[in-house]
């Protein structure tokens, strides 16, 4: 039981990082844009992630019953804190250096990693692709984690991009005077306008990351109380304990109890207020320079895409979406508008999240194997 419990313990830790790891997600650009204080953009964030984490738990049963085959590898304690100890030191690495790397895919990585480090028969040990009448409804690492990473990035640029050119079109029809666009951002009324938009759209994107990002720490937690009362582990539990069983499997299910939804949203909340402004300078500052329709048309694309990933379950990549989406509303502005450079830092950093954390998580499997 007491591994058990460093199993939650961890999961939360992950869960707090992850709020200031990815607080820059939801208020970079409304800092950026002067719209809101650090501060008031801190505050916001929190609340919003907090309700986003208690609206649905579709991610948190892709995580937990959606990933890992549990009929061939078992998903312990040592395995779940390998792949969260993983996890949350990619978390840190990029957290110092100031790169928006992905929280979801870290922590998919690990799990793989550790999954195939347990199993005999190693490619088995994970759900890559279940078929199907709606594939993408369906489980599997291949629909859930792989065709999004790549999808979702993509949609948030091409909404952004159009959303930022409709923005534009629509304005300059209104406007009829030479040089319009080329004084939009000083122009007071559409900065005023756009300025109070803005904090709409930041809601938004911030109850978009509370949705997503806060389950994946549910379905692990979960998915360890739910191994551990089948295991009979909690057999022995006194009555005021018996919150902590989860009946079901990973095979037919079970359900987020209310007390881990709680915990979870309570915990990235507390992560979220803590703050990251390492990234929130690459995000808001480095990539491309932001005037309030532009962080409206950034927050609005990248919430739209996270939202509906939400609804089916699918763990996407906050950090990505909301990147792509200034990259997209930049690009609309003018394409050299964007700062390559800094773009090229991140993509690498969202090239080497998975590959990495699979190979730290699959180590420490195959290290605690030895000594244990």
């Amino acid at each position: 039981m007491s591994m058990v419990i460093i199993v939650v313990l961890i999961a939360l830790a992950f869960t707090y990082i992850n709020g200031f790891h990815d607080t820059a997600n939801s208020i970079a650009t409304v800092v950026a844009t002067k719209v809101l204080t650090p501060g008031q953009a801190v505050l916001l964030a929190a609340i919003t992630n907090l309700i986003g984490a208690l609206w649905g738990t579709a991610v948190a049963a892709t995580i937990a019953a959606g990933l890992i085959n549990t009929g061939v590898v078992e998903v312990g304690p040592h395995l779940l804190i390998c792949a969260l100890l993983a996890a949350t030191i990619w978390n840190l690495i990029t957290w110092w250096l100031g790169l928006p790397s992905s929280s979801s895919h870290a922590l998919v990585g690990a799990l793989v990693g550790a999954a195939l480090a347990a199993s005999s028969n190693d490619f088995a040990s994970i759900i890559w692709f279940q078929d199907g009448d709606h594939w993408w409804l369906g489980k599997g690492v291949v629909p859930k984690v792989i065709a999004p990473m790549v999808i979702s990035p993509l949609l948030g640029f091409v909404i952004g991009f159009l959303l930022m050119g409709a923005l534009y079109a629509l304005l300059s029809w209104f406007s009829h005077r030479e040089g319009f666009l080329r004084r939009l951002g000083r122009t007071p009324f559409v900065n005023s306008f756009f300025g109070k938009a803005q904090i709409v759209s930041a809601s938004a994107m911030g109850l978009a990351h509370g949705m997503n990002d806060a389950q994946k720490s549910m379905g692990i937690i979960a998915l360890a109380l739910a191994g551990a009362t089948a295991a009979g582990e909690f057999s022995q539990l006194p009555g005021w304990l018996d919150f902590l069983r989860i009946q079901g499997s990973a095979h037919g299910g079970f359900v987020i109890p209310v007390w881990v939804k709680v915990v979870c949203a309570l915990t990235m909340a507390a992560g979220t207020a803590g703050g990251g402004w390492r990234i929130i300078k690459t995000l808001g500052h480095k990539m491309v320079k932001l005037h309030p329709i532009n962080g409206f048309a950034a927050e609005t694309s990248s919430a739209v895409v996270i939202l509906t990933a939400s609804v089916f379950g699918i763990p996407v990549s906050t950090t990505h979406n909301v990147s792509a989406s200034i990259m997209g509303v930049g690009a609309a502005k003018r394409f050299n508008a964007i700062r390559w450079s800094v773009v090229e830092r991140m993509v690498w950093a969202w090239i080497l999240t998975l590959p990495v954390t699979a190979l730290l998580a699959y180590g420490m499997v195959r290290l605690v194997g030895l000594w244990w």
